[in-house]
């Protein structure tokens, strides 16, 4: 008997149209598994059975009439916890957002609902978004798949473990500073980050506006594919053909590959040597304005993020967890002049590095510098929870910080990715090329 939820959204939404597996009895074999698992509480924040149901009869009616609206309909999925959902809580998180009940659902989510994909509930993530290890005795920290002592990596972590877990088919999640990318990483998942202002944020609870993007977590290159064109309503990347013979890569070696841990160090050096034995061609170079810009990032993200959310953060502080709460609080004392000033100078930067990486199809780097680190330890001691995030965090930031579209593969060696990161706006082209990656990063 087929274990049809191991297998890709892809693989799935193939058998529906082919008639050999029902939407109807797909999602209540999701629902029923989460309800089943030791850790489900963990995972999910809430589902959405009855939503869940209907839109798989619906979906079950259309692929009885050869009526399928995209590759993924009746294939069910599940929402990070700060996508509205329209008369379901959306909480964002945090307990500063309880009974948050929005009357329409968010953009994306509309338009994946358009597309037929299933809603099966929305997923426990970091408070209001604001950290990369996953980490929220607030509210409810998910496993990691790998190792139960390690820290699933956030914010979008109950997105992450959805997936790793086999509780749902793929996952929506958020990438502010590698909110995607860090999960997916570290539970050995494909995880795309969009160009910022691709994917409309309407409906979604923001972090850092001018940095918040929508991206997708899944098994393969071309589940993220169908789920970005889900997300916009539109035609997936053509990914036939995709090969890596031709494609001119950079490895990035400023700050990327410094103090980068044995393991993933490990795991990025192996999957470099297979791009190249795959046809690949690799340089390395250095770009050392990024020293700069990552200077700028706690006045770029936190000033902003404090803007948001100070007065609500300040009417009951008491319901946050201290280090994400002191996150928020360094955006206090950012003068206007100097947030608009590092403003400046990132847009000269961006256009440098525009310039610079010109010549190559993608920069690779290490998707984190470190492992997962022990929960247990972030738990109880507040400067290990801040220097790990910030190694956690350094490398995806990147592709944050010089607005591009990024994407992670998964390694042999648990816990560890690759990351390639294309041009703005160049998801298609970034997609092929991880989809002629993927096998060799994998080491298959």
């Amino acid at each position: 008997m087929t274990y049809w939820r191991g297998l890709s959204a892809a693989e799935q939404g193939r058998a529906i149209g082919r008639g050999e597996l029902s939407p109807l009895w797909l999602a209540e074999e999701y629902l029923a598994a989460i309800h089943a698992h030791p850790q489900a509480d963990l995972i999910y924040a809430r589902l959405t059975e009855d939503r869940a149901m209907a839109e798989a009869q619906a979906a079950e009616q259309r692929a009885r009439a050869g009526q399928r609206r995209s590759p993924l309909d009746g294939v069910p999925i599940s929402w990070k916890d700060l996508f509205d959902t329209a008369g379901t809580a959306t909480e964002a998180g945090s307990r500063l957002l309880a009974g948050r009940i929005p009357d329409r659902d968010a953009a994306v989510l509309a338009a994946a609902t358009a597309q037929g994909l299933v809603c099966l509930g929305k997923t426990h993530m970091t408070e209001l978004a604001f950290s990369g290890l996953g980490l929220n005795p607030m509210t409810a920290t998910p496993p990691n798949v790998n190792d139960p002592a390690w820290a699933p990596g956030g914010s979008s972590s109950g997105a992450a473990a959805s997936v790793a877990f086999d509780l749902a088919a793929a996952a929506a999640g958020s990438d502010t500073g590698g909110s995607v990318r860090i999960p997916s990483a570290w539970m050995n998942l494909v995880g795309l980050k969009t160009t910022h202002g691709r994917l409309p944020p309407a409906g979604t609870v923001p972090l850092v506006e001018r940095f918040d993007t929508i991206g997708p977590l899944a098994r393969t290159v071309e589940d993220a594919a169908l789920m970005l064109a889900a997300f916009e309503g539109g035609r997936p990347a053509d990914l036939r053909g995709a090969s890596l013979k031709g494609a001119r890569l950079l490895v990035l070696e400023t700050l990327a590959t410094e103090g980068t841990r044995p393991e993933p160090l490990a795991a990025f050096d192996g999957a470099v040597q297979r791009l190249k034995d795959a046809g690949a061609s690799v340089e390395h170079g250095t770009f050392e304005l990024l020293r700069t810009a990552m200077d700028l990032a706690g006045i770029l993200f936190t000033t902003e993020a404090w803007a948001i959310w100070r007065e609500t953060i300040e009417a009951a502080p008491e319901l946050m967890y201290g280090p994400v709460r002191d996150r928020f609080r360094q955006g206090a004392t950012t003068s206007g002049a100097d947030f608009v000033d590092a403003w400046r100078t990132l847009k000269t930067i961006r256009e440098d590095w525009a310039i610079a990486m010109m010549p190559y199809d993608a920069v690779l780097a290490p998707s984190s510098a470190i492992l997962p680190p022990d929960a247990a330890r972030l738990a109880s001691d507040p400067a290990y929870f801040s220097s790990e995030n910030l190694l956690a965090l350094r490398n995806t930031r990147i592709g944050n910080l010089m607005g591009l579209c990024a994407l992670t593969l998964p390694t042999p060696i648990p816990g560890c990715g690759l990351m390639l990161m294309g041009r703005a706006l160049n998801e298609e082209a970034l997609l092929r090329l991880g989809a002629a990656a993927e096998g060799p990063v994998a080491g298959r």
